[in-house]
């Protein structure tokens, strides 16, 4: 993508793009762009955004700095309608982040990054059933999904240890127990297949319109929230086991793909995180810091912040220049001096972080529009995308016994 193919937003300080709405049939919702000069912003993305505004019952778009273009919806936008659309939430109902505090004597990248549990690898209720891991659930497994759980997925999800670098606002930091220096857990994971059955079993019968029975499409989709934030805790918790530490609760669990009945209305999110007095981790890439931040953010940016550095590249482009540019060893050691387990060379690629916008320049915009304070950068030390072979199953033996089934707990 050549810089003359992205737009860029020119809006006074703390003030959003309201863009044109052109001349689609109707009267369009209002669209707002919370991006600045520096923002690096794709046409189609915006585009995306008028598309959506112009549908049967909309309110309100909210494009956040970490807009990109997705599969017939945008990403990195918050979108409220009087009508609920299943796809504009998207197949991965419930994908988030959480933040779990971990206490480690020595985070020394190469010891950490080979004692990683295999997270392709599922937790089965019967044949894992004396994992400790299991602790971490507190009562049934939602919907019964019972299919790759304690697994991070592939994508943009990934698990990360990474250490609190700088402290930002020590009053917010001393709320949460947090101080530089300290170790935390990052997992970013979704509903692994439960979201993607929910929206096919919609768009199988209704394609991209609206949810014939929105109570009905609300309780799965409630299930599959519930879902990825257990998840998120089981793969914490096994991590955790793996290197020898005591599983913690989190600090931040904020999910970015959902939808919420709000004001009368249905608030839609495709990676965008709640930012109404919600903390939230805003992800940067495996060779840039993250940022924990304190979200309030208003009516007029739809009660959203933004969930990530978000894509500047396609992954076939990012493939593509990736390859000419750097080597595998290149991208498994960061210039952080931190490790990225990856044993997809194709994802490695697609994820390197030439893909992603400057997480900074998403940060200030947020901080200029008013609707987050940073409290907290973390710098990476392992980032784990999918096992390096050979693997073994990641455990101890004693932890893969057998007993009674877990799955409905």
């Amino acid at each position: 993508m050549s810089q003359q193919q992205a737009r860029r937003s020119s809006p006074p300080q703390s003030s959003p793009v309201r863009e044109p709405a052109g001349e689609p049939a109707g009267e369009p919702a209002s669209v707002d762009v919370f991006a600045s000069p520096g923002s690096w912003i794709e046409s189609d993305a915006v585009a995306q955004c008028h598309q959506v505004a112009a549908l049967d019952g909309m309110i309100h778009v909210a494009a956040m700095p970490d807009l990109h273009p997705g599969k017939g919806a945008p990403v990195g936008a918050a979108m409220t309608s009087t009508v609920l659309y299943p796809y504009l939430v998207g197949s991965d109902i419930g994908c988030g982040i959480a933040v779990f505090p971990i206490n480690l004597k020595r985070a020394v990248p190469e010891r950490l990054a080979a004692r990683f549990p295999d997270l392709d690898r599922a937790l089965d209720p019967e044949r894992d059933a004396d994992h400790p891991a299991w602790d971490a659930v507190d009562g049934e497994i939602p919907a019964g999904h019972l299919d790759g759980l304690a697994t991070v997925g592939r994508g943009n999800h990934f698990v990360e240890l990474a250490r609190i670098q700088t402290v930002l606002d020590s009053g917010h930091a001393e709320r949460l127990g947090l101080a530089s220096g300290d170790v935390v857990l990052i997992v970013h994971s979704g509903s692994r297949g439960l979201g993607e059955r929910i929206l096919r079993g919609h768009t199988e019968q209704h394609g991209a319109g609206p949810a014939v029975d929105p109570a009905g499409y609300l309780a799965a989709h409630d299930a599959a929230v519930r879902w990825g934030s257990v998840n998120r805790r089981l793969i914490a918790a096994r991590v955790a086991h793996a290197l020898g530490a005591t599983p913690a609760a989190p600090i931040v669990d904020v999910s970015h793909n959902l939808v919420e009945r709000r004001d009368g209305a249905y608030l839609h999110r495709k990676g965008a995180a709640p930012g109404d007095g919600r903390d939230v981790l805003i992800a940067g890439t495996r060779g840039t810091c993250s940022y924990l931040v304190a979200a309030h953010a208003g009516q007029e940016a739809n009660y959203s912040v933004a969930h990530g550095a978000g894509r500047k590249m396609s992954r076939a482009d990012a493939l593509r220049r990736g390859r000419a540019k750097h080597t595998v060893a290149d991208l498994r050691r960061t210039p952080l001096g931190s490790l990225v387990v990856c044993g997809d060379r194709q994802l490695l690629f697609e994820e390197a972080p030439t893909a992603y916008k400057r997480i900074e320049q998403v940060i200030a915009d947020l901080v200029n529009h008013a609707l987050a304070t940073p409290i907290a950068t973390t710098v990476p030390v392992v980032t784990y995308k999918t096992p390096d072979p050979p693997r073994g199953f990641g455990g101890s033996p004693q932890q893969h016994g057998h007993r009674n089934r877990r799955g409905q707990r």
